[in-house]
């Protein structure tokens, strides 16, 4: 029996190592990886360039701290700023930790601007962590029934509907920023229009708001570009990172610009761990292969593929709903629940995930070949097949 925490509905599997896009089993089994740790894994599993780089900085120094210069995280610090155009960079372990670095910069942006009770619009179906700030940012019930009293300064509108910002913004004074996914990954796949981006970002500039993007899931190459708010060409005043961004080392970020700079001073958030050199490096090692290898260009015309063929296998299927995508990240709505699939998808041997109870949700890493993507379709439509025929 296992002194675990029982906090996982874990699957019965334990993989032992991995080469690429594939696992393996304790038995020796073969499973294709379509989830790659929840989009973490951005260069697949074992790449000779990021274990060879982890090496030689275990071997020199992984950890010291922020009270000192960290010479690998300027330079991590740089490459950001230089690919995203903003100008800090706020360095930290996790999606959700990033996600409490601007909801606290917000709100201290806030009061410097005189507004005693500070909030922050946010939207249905959005997940932005489970600390309690971010879990009270999230829009999902489920995942924060039990944990009442959430925190405060929140307000929540429908996602994508640029009306009801306005509506808050006309009603509400105490307001100091936006928060949004331009892709929800949690919430089932949904991706923001351009046309609503350029929105928020209107109200914004027109309000004094801060214009706060988490790309947590969508950053890092995803969805094409570096970030997926570049397909609209917005400018946002506040970026969070994390998940690919390390390829599996956690590292997370929260990055600002325009009037989000400067806010912080010190003593106003740190973190033990965050940006360390071991941390930092498998970062710079992940944006190098990425830009070298044009794995960008790769996750948009490789998602584009498996979308398409996925309609080709589904076609006149009733109970599948909607095939979308942006890039590598691609979800398939059925009819009805189906979390049944993450079981019947590793028994066929491949990772799959299952998300807002009806969206199968593929994440693979930016290094998949063409014969792979076409394996995990093919197999995958099977399993759903299946499923709806039972």
């Amino acid at each position: 029996m296992s002194h675990l925490m029982n906090n996982y509905a874990r699957q019965a599997v334990a993989f032992t190592h991995g080469q690429g896009c594939l696992l393996f089993d304790e038995q020796g089994r073969r499973y294709l990886d379509g989830l790659a740790g929840i989009a973490v894994n951005t260069l697949g599993h074992n790449h000779p360039r990021l274990v060879s780089a982890l090496g030689q900085q275990l071997a020199r120094m992984i950890h010291v701290s922020n009270l000192y210069r960290v010479k690998e995280q300027e330079s991590l610090a740089d490459r950001l700023a230089a690919l995203s155009g903003m100008d800090e960079v706020f360095f930290c372990n996790s999606g959700c930790e990033a996600n409490e670095a601007a909801i606290k910069l917000a709100r201290l942006f806030g009061h410097q601007k005189g507004i005693d009770h500070p909030a922050i619009v946010v939207m249905e179906h959005a997940f932005h962590g489970r600390t309690l700030a971010t879990l009270s940012a999230t829009g999902n019930r489920k995942v924060q029934a039990g944990f009442e009293p959430l925190v405060p300064g929140f307000v929540r509108v429908p996602f994508a509907d640029l009306a009801a910002v306005e509506h808050v913004a006309a009603n509400n004074s105490n307001v100091a920023a936006v928060l949004f996914e331009p892709v929800q990954g949690e919430g089932g796949i949904h991706i923001a229009s351009a046309d609503f981006m350029h929105g928020l970002r209107r109200i914004c500039s027109e309000r004094g708001w801060l214009l706060m993007v988490d790309e947590v899931q969508c950053g890092l190459g995803r969805t094409g570009k570096w970030f997926s708010h570049q397909h609209s060409g917005i400018k946002v005043d506040v970026m969070t990172l994390a998940k690919g961004l390390g390829s599996g080392v956690p590292v997370g970020a929260c990055l600002t610009a325009g009037p989000a700079t400067g806010v912080f001073k010190p003593g106003n958030h740190g973190s033990t761990f965050g940006g360390n050199p071991l941390a930092c490096v498998a970062a710079l090692t992940t944006l190098d292969v990425l830009e070298e290898n044009h794995l960008l260009e790769r996750a948009a015309t490789l998602g584009e593929h498996m979308r398409a063929r996925l309609r080709e296998r589904l076609a006149g299927v009733a109970a599948i709903t909607d095939i979308r995508g942006s890039g590598l990240m691609l979800g398939i709505e059925l009819d009805r629940p189906c979390s049944e699939l993450v079981a019947a998808g590793l028994a066929a041997g491949i990772l799959i995930n299952v998300t807002a109870d009806r969206v199968v949700r593929l994440l693979p890493a930016l290094v998949m070949t063409d014969a792979e993507a076409d394996e995990l379709v093919d197999t995958l439509t099977q399993v759903l097949l299946a499923f709806l025929a039972a």
